[in-house]
């Protein structure tokens, strides 16, 4: 295998952003030997995590050779630089190498040089921080792991990429966890909206051995280490079972797979037929058809699609196209916050987490501003109990919130002002005007509106420029999404420090034009319109929702009930009010909201008796096959990214898609919304051409 590395080297280019491999002696304690410990670290720090690209593999491979070859060295262990290990395979790497021959070298190299870690001398994977993909299979080809309590994500999410795990995973996991575990980590949690596993899931999964807080995990990594290799602990795992159970497995994944994809992501269904040979091969055949899998997946409109999204996330996504000089940007200070209900309250902990300045909450009296205040407390304990924050800075987060009812004093002294009350505009009007009174002359206001006016709201001010759109998506701290939407008046320094404090946030801005519902909730909003509409005519909830597996990212009717009936009801008026001919507004869902009910669904996954009793349908209803029902939402949606695209809402499809990857949830390996537009012909037959050339 040796003429892996000089087709690896072949393949490296200027480009690639060399993960070094940093090894040094380690005397471990209780006569255990000395330890060859590999430090990965591509010298960036924790803004840019360690990848693996072709240049990476090798010299990982030289540092491994090196421990081997040195006889002082009994044993050797892998660990990342602070807080991460590693996040996988370096997917620009992968898409410039092209060809299959290429791919191939990409997939066996890996197996080469992590395979080393198993069957030479005793190696330890130490868990130290992230360590998704690649990154989690450098660790699981090791003898042992641990892993530290705080990390913030692990696992295998290829499949949301259109890959499979290409170098051990997908045989490793179920053989060391068996086939259900296995199905959960590489199939449910990335279709699960990319699901990650926290240390403490690693360790009960059976993926690590150990498991350490603080900030000595390394040295309590190294001496457990010891303790293994002098035979004071023994490492013990239970038996895999490879009857019924793995069978049963597989099947529910592919079950799952349908369900979430529709049968229509390859990779899904190439990463099963993977466990379930993985029940009976060898390692080195698992490992060969790992490679061959790599290679086929390759060569996939879903990998394409996959990459595409992956570029918006990672470039496009900290570039925002349309953002102004970020030299503009107003330092941020002081938030104050218009409202303490739960919108607001999550606003509270986000903005004091991230931002680490005071933060106000007010409301119509103290009690419920004191309300707000309790609870961003109570997350904070929260995170104290779950040893993700200690009690210091826990106290020092505390006193940073306050509840107010006064705005002059609440807000004197603030730079940034968020209003998150009622959803109607004489409401957030009323308060700004209120806040304008008493706030500093370039404090910026920004409202969490998901559907009104921002230019109608600012223009009773007097100083309307100061007005930004600042648009969240729920739950706060999970979802990465901030539309940020100009009013006519909005000013570059307003806008700019919109941007800015989103960044601070650790969220995802795109800009938007002023108008209805902006780009998430207008697009949501015409394809349940449109769902809608087809349940009103006749066809049965359950087939409706079945047509959308693999393109939304939960069922029409599931989403929902997510959102909530009463919001969408009200999405939905809205944008039917701006735009009657085409944003349909169901009776339905008017009784619905009327009977105040939250789902469609029960408990059984049926629709709900109270839903059922309320729903009506014509004397001479119209049943679509889901497939018709399909098309007809597609070609809805085409029509309107079209319209969004004319009227400059979004200034390329690419805000478009990465909106709805960021904001809706929608799946990578579709490459968002246009990609699969135009993948499936539906562009060119809705709007002339397809979005993108």
């Amino acid at each position: 295998m040796n003429d892996v590395i000089a087709r690896a080297e072949a393949l490296r280019t200027d480009a690639e952003v060399v993960t070094k491999a940093l090894l040094r002696k380690v005397t471990l304690a209780g006569g255990a030997g000395v330890m060859g410990l590999i430090t990965l670290d591509n010298g960036f720090d924790h803004t840019k995590p360690n990848t693996f690209g072709p240049g990476s593999l090798v010299e990982l491979n030289t540092a491994i050779d090196a421990a081997i070859a040195d006889d002082e060295i009994t044993s050797i262990g892998v660990t990342g630089k602070p807080f991460i290990l590693a996040a996988g395979a370096d997917l620009t790497s992968l898409r410039a190498a092209g060809s299959a021959d290429a791919i191939r070298t990409i997939a066996e190299l890996g197996h080469y040089v992590f395979g080393k870690l198993a069957g030479t001398k005793p190696s330890f994977g130490f868990i130290n921080g992230l360590a998704l993909g690649g990154g989690f299979e450098v660790a699981l080809n090791c003898d042992y792991r641990t892993v530290q309590d705080s990390i913030p994500a692990a696992g295998l999410p290829e499949v949301m990429l259109g890959l499979v795990p290409g170098w051990g995973g997908a045989w490793l996991v179920p053989n060391l966890i068996g086939a259900g575990g296995a199905v959960k980590v590489a199939l449910e949690n990335p279709l699960n909206q990319g699901k990650v596993l926290k240390g403490s899931e690693v360790k009960e999964l059976g993926l690590a051995d150990a498991i350490f807080q603080g900030a000595d995990f390394l040295e309590q990594s190294l001496v457990w280490a010891a303790s293994v290799l002098t035979g004071e602990t023994a490492v013990v795992r239970p038996e895999v079972d490879r009857g019924k159970a793995w069978d049963d497995a597989v099947a529910w994944g592919r079950m799952v797979a349908a369900g979430k994809t529709g049968g229509k992501s390859v990779a899904a269904t190439r990463l099963l037929d993977l466990i379930e040979a993985a029940k009976t091969n060898t390692k080195a055949e698992g490992f060969a058809l790992e490679d061959q899998a790599l290679v086929d997946m390759a060569q996939t409109a879903e990998l394409d699609a996959s990459l595409y999204s992956f570029d918006l996330v990672q470039k496009r996504a900290k570039r925002p196209a349309g953002a102004p000089d970020k030299a503009l940007a107003r330092k941020v200070t002081k938030v104050g916050i218009i409202g303490a209900g739960l919108m607001a309250s999550q606003f509270a902990l986000l903005f004091v987490r991230r931002l680490k300045v005071p933060v106000v909450l007010t409301d119509l009296d103290q009690e419920r501003a004191n309300k707000g205040v309790a609870y961003v407390h109570g997350e904070i304990d929260k995170l104290v109990a779950k040893g993700r924050l200690d009690t210091d800075g826990a106290n020092r987060l505390k006193a940073l919130v306050t509840a107010e009812v006064d705005y002059a004093v609440a807000f004197s002294d603030a730079d940034f002002i968020i209003e998150a009350v009622f959803e109607e505009m004489g409401v957030k009007k009323t308060v700004f005007a209120n806040a304008e009174k008493v706030a500093p002359a370039e404090a910026v206001f920004a409202t969490n509106t998901s559907s009104l006016s921002i230019t109608e709201m600012a223009a009773d001010l007097e100083h309307p420029e100061r007005v930004v759109g600042f648009h969240f998506f729920n739950p706060v701290a999970i979802m990465p999404l901030v539309e940020i939407i100009k009013g006519e008046t909005t000013s570059d320094e307003a806008l700019a420090t919109a941007f800015a404090t989103s960044k601070g946030l650790g969220k995802t801005s795109i800009l938007v034009k002023d108008s209805p519902s902006f780009i998430v909730n207008r697009l949501l909003g015409r394809f349940m319109g449109e769902v809608a509409k087809v349940v009103d005519e006749g066809t049965p909830v359950k087939d409706a929702d079945a047509a959308f597996a693999g393109l939304a990212p939960m069922p029409p009717f599931v989403l929902l009930g997510l959102v909530g009936p009463a919001i969408a009801l009200h999405n939905n008026e809205t944008l039917n009010r701006a735009f009657p001919d085409r944003m349909y507004v169901s009776e339905n869902l008017k009784k619905v909201v009327e009977a105040k009910i939250g789902s469609w669904y029960g408990a059984d996954g049926e629709v709900s008796p109270e839903v059922a009793a309320l729903v009506t349908t014509p004397e001479n209803p119209v049943v679509k096959s889901t497939e018709e029902v399909r098309n007809q939402v597609l070609e809805a949606l085409a029509d309107e990214i079209k319209r969004m695209l004319d009227e400059g809402v979004a200034s390329a499809p690419e805000d478009i898609d990465l909106a709805m990857i960021m904001g809706a949830g929608f799946q990578f390996w579709n490459g968002g919304i246009t990609k699969l537009l135009d993948r499936e012909g539906v562009s060119e037959k809705v709007a002339g051409a397809k979005f993108h050339a």
